[in-house]
């Protein structure tokens, strides 16, 4: 049985479907991993996996263009003839199910958060929820990462509620991510925002707090890694960036290909994001034992249990997001220890890969099926 996974990129695929992927192959399924070229597509082979590049224009709204990578997942689906077609992120849900509709092939869709067009109400919001309606209308089922986004295209008549279904996120890999406590005083207090550089990431907002942390508490540090200039309309430019670090209230850490470390060297992870599916970034956090700050907004609350990992604070808001961090700095030791434990329980609790894993076999059993 061969299966086609798609997605806006090849690193995407290798950081946060990795574990899929490679469940898949062992299931005995062939497995073909689609996405534009980037640095991490070579890596793709050693999931035991097949990969196609597609060129896709991850930015723009231009309907040639879309209706060109619509042609291109046509073509592709004729020559590959896969049983399902497995979609992520916008434009492989939309063109890449609309075209195997067209080939009667089964889909099964991911929604892992809404993005910017789903914050800022515009005419390409309109568009882009019309398009998911038509995408979705025949999906065998379109899985969720949390019950807002999920009732918000229910409400929406974006999909049928029958064939809905929540995940915990991408999950965690629990053995990859094992519990790494932090031992001894660190010189410096660290707070760590890792995402890809936008401002609805709360990038900003972030920055902001630093500067008035900062003011009182000279001795910490707060830093960011990400992919900064990426392809999105709400992308934060290197120049930008570079002003902020030049005014010496945070250091940027550029992009990390060992996260690990990186949240090993954290006392605690931040994300003050406006809007998200579940964010991985906390669970990497949490399952190594980190407590978190992020916003109470969709997806985001989902992880952080108010007081007991880490604390909620308002969307938009850099002035309560100082407070939080101040807060954090002010638990002891052992509450933030405390804290951290909390965290990679639930962690084991509700967020494991291997609970998406399984809702995926059964999904595409359920195709082999008939059902």
């Amino acid at each position: 049985m061969r299966i086609i996974i798609a997605l806006n990129t090849a690193w995407n695929l290798v950081n946060f479907r990795g574990g899929l992927i490679r469940a898949l192959v062992s299931s005995g399924y062939d497995v073909i991993a689609v996405a534009p070229y980037d640095s991490y597509a070579p890596r793709l082979a050693e999931l035991g996996c097949r990969y196609v590049p597609m060129p896709m224009d991850n930015k723009g709204t231009h309907p040639g263009r879309d209706a060109l990578l619509a042609l291109r997942f046509f073509f592709l689906f004729l020559r590959e003839r896969p049983d399902v077609y497995l979609g992520y992120t916008v434009k492989p849900n939309v063109y890449g199910s609309l075209a195997a509709h067209l080939l009667g092939i089964p889909v099964i869709n991911n929604i892992a958060g809404l993005g910017a067009v789903f914050i800022e109400k515009s005419w390409v919001t309109t568009v882009v929820r019309s398009l998911y309606r038509l995408a979705l209308c025949r999906s065998r089922r379109v899985f969720f990462q949390n019950g807002d986004d999920r009732q918000l295209f229910v409400d929406g008549g974006l999909v049928s509620p029958a064939v809905t279904a929540l995940l915990p996120g991408s999950g965690i890999d629990l053995s990859q991510f094992s519990f790494s406590p932090i031992v001894g005083k660190r010189q410096k207090f660290r707070f760590l925002l890792i995402a890809r550089m936008l401002w609805d990431k709360g990038v900003g907002e972030f920055v902001e707090a630093a500067t008035l942390i900062r003011k009182h508490w000279p001795g910490v540090e707060c830093c960011l890694v990400g992919f900064v200039d990426v392809q999105n309309p709400a992308t934060i430019s290197l120049a930008q960036m570079n002003i902020w670090t030049d005014e010496g209230f945070v250091r940027y850490l550029g992009v990390s290909d060992t996260i690990r470390d990186e949240i090993r060297e954290a006392d605690c992870i931040v994300l003050p994001s406006y809007r998200e599916g579940t964010p991985r970034t906390l669970l990497e956090g949490a399952a190594l034992g980190r407590p978190l700050i992020t916003t109470d907004a969709v997806g985001c609350r989902d992880v952080v249990d108010d007081g007991k990992n880490g604390f909620l604070c308002k969307v938009r808001d850099a002035a309560d997001l100082a407070e939080k961090m101040e807060s954090m700095l002010l638990l002891t030791t052992e509450e933030r220890s405390a804290m951290a434990l909390y965290g990679r329980r639930k962690m084991e609790r509700e967020f494991d890969e291997k609970i998406v894993i399984e809702c995926y076999l059964e999904a595409i059993e359920g195709i082999q099926r008939g059902e």
